[in-house]
């Protein structure tokens, strides 16, 4: 309920961005939003157990699957549809998937599920970490590759942008470990607001700044659907494929749970950081934004009910 919450709020952001996109114009937004991608990223530090990586080393294969699904194959199928887009590469709905689909895995939903899943814990904890430092230099590069003669983007900028807003934080709240590492994960629900309300904010000032530009006015209807309609297939083309990738690599069915549920998944976190890094105030960033915000929903709802039947498999066993 938490989670749907969330999605709501989200939802809701959006909403108050139509009706009144410099409703809180009073506030220094922009300001607020850096110091949020700052503390999400020094508090992600200070959670950061160097020994549940270190217990997860062992499993390579699922490593190796896991991320060369995030980084390699979820671009690709986004490169496989860039025809179906007339405008190629300067598409601002194409530009949105590839975005989508160079981001990293999440990090609690994954472990969550596969939890309940009854799954390896320890190999979702591994992939959903390590996807998360990856995601830092393999999504700008992606886009650097792509992207570079169609828009603004620069790669050693982004990077720079990067290392200041993420990186560094990261590695304070890593030094930072030892001396409140365990006052943050004991009261791990109460800092999650923080990372839930930075992106809120980013939601809203991203849709404000689509909607006073009338960006969506020049996106139909048609083409939005086509968009939604990419990401239900790439779900269902990951997972049932990774299922199938399982099997024949002979996986034990907790392994197999951990790699379909962190190879389908993408953050909305690191895709609302990103976002925000990397195009700054761009009309376009809620557009950018969306593939992921209906992903992650849908990502939500379809594994909360793949990881009961695997749940109920297990006890049935």
């Amino acid at each position: 309920m938490k989670i749907n919450g969330f999605i709501v709020a989200i939802f809701a952001a959006i909403i108050i961005a139509y009706f009144l996109p410099q409703g809180i114009e009073v506030l220094p937004l922009s300001t607020i939003i850096d110091v949020g991608i700052g503390l999400i990223f020094f508090l992600y530090g200070l959670k950061l157990a160097p020994s549940e990586i270190k217990a997860g080393l062992k499993n390579y294969k699922s490593h190796l699957v896991i991320q060369l699904t995030t980084f390699v194959i979820f671009p690709l199928l986004a490169l496989a549809c860039l025809p179906l887009f007339k405008e190629g590469t300067t598409s601002q709905l194409w530009i949105a998937l590839f975005f989508f689909a160079t981001l990293p895995s999440t990090v609690s939903s994954s472990v969550v599920m596969v939890s309940i899943a009854k799954g390896n814990i320890p190999t979702a904890i591994f992939n959903a970490s390590l996807s998360g430092l990856i995601g830092i230099f393999a999504t700008p590069l992606w886009l650097e590759i792509f992207l570079q003669k169609s828009t603004s983007f620069e790669f050693t900028t982004v990077l720079l942008k990067l290392f200041l807003q993420i990186i560094l934080p990261l590695v304070l709240g890593l030094f930072f470990q030892k001396f409140i590492g365990d006052f943050v994960k004991e009261h791990g629900k109460k800092f999650g607001l923080v990372d839930k309300a930075t992106i809120i904010l980013i939601v809203y000032s991203s849709f404000s700044n689509s909607f006073t530009s009338d960006l969506f006015q020049t996106v139909s209807v048609g083409a939005l659907l086509k968009l939604f309609g990419l990401i239900v297939a790439f779900f269902f083309i990951i997972y049932f494929g990774l299922n199938v990738l399982c099997n024949a690599l002979h996986f034990d069915i907790k392994d197999k749970i951990a790699t379909q549920f962190c190879g389908t998944k993408k953050s909305l976190v690191h895709g609302s950081v990103m976002v925000k890094v990397i195009f700054g105030n761009s009309a376009a960033t809620g557009l950018l934004l969306l593939p992921i915000m209906l992903f992650h929903s849908l990502q939500l709802l379809i594994i909360a009910y793949f990881a009961e039947r695997y749940g109920k498999r297990k006890i049935m066993e």
